[in-house]
């Protein structure tokens, strides 16, 4: 897998700016982890204050650093503000399937943001790290994830489950 750059790939849409996440995005991280809406479907740790989001930010970089992910915050390119997080991780072994993961601020949501991300992510993977497979696990009740998903051409994967989360529902794309 071709994961070695010479900088951070900052990535960039019409309307968006992905970069690296940073110290000082703390507090919109501490608010997308820990607000009630963004995490209605999904079973995480939850951080409880600022500290708690600055070790996720640690946490992040040494991922990066050790080339078990790569997250990019999302911000408007007028507005450096910290809108959503997406990410390719869970590498598998042979490093040709990586999980996307996303969260987006509910002030944000319903614009199309996510299909501007998630798009210039599964370029990404596919080109940059030739990747031949990206999977998504989704609450089966999180309608607005599902259809996000399908209009970006996922399929849902039937006859596999999430071991970590019995009311996911797992889809994947194919290069």
């Amino acid at each position: 897998m071709k994961f070695e750059f010479e900088a951070f790939p900052v990535l960039e849409t019409s309307r968006l700016h992905l970069r690296s996440l940073e110290k000082k995005n703390a507090e919109q991280v501490l608010f997308l982890r820990s607000d009630k809406e963004v995490n209605e479907y999904i079973k995480r740790q939850t951080p409880s204050n600022i500290d708690d989001a600055l070790a996720f930010i640690d946490k992040i970089e040494r991922a990066y650093k050790n080339k078990e992910s790569v997250s990019w915050i999302i911000t408007l390119k007028d507005d450096s503000l910290m809108i959503g997080s997406i990410c390719l991780w869970n590498f598998s072994s042979d490093r040709k399937t990586a999980e996307v993961g996303y969260d987006l601020n509910p002030l944000h949501q319903n614009k199309g943001i996510m299909t501007e991300a998630i798009q210039t992510i599964l370029h990404f993977g596919f080109e940059r790290l030739s990747l031949d497979t990206i999977k998504a696990y989704t609450h089966y009740a999180n309608e607005s994830s599902k259809r996000l998903l399908v209009k970006n051409g996922f399929a849902i994967v039937t006859g596999e489950k999430d071991p970590d989360n019995e009311d996911n529902v797992i889809f994947s794309i194919h290069k």
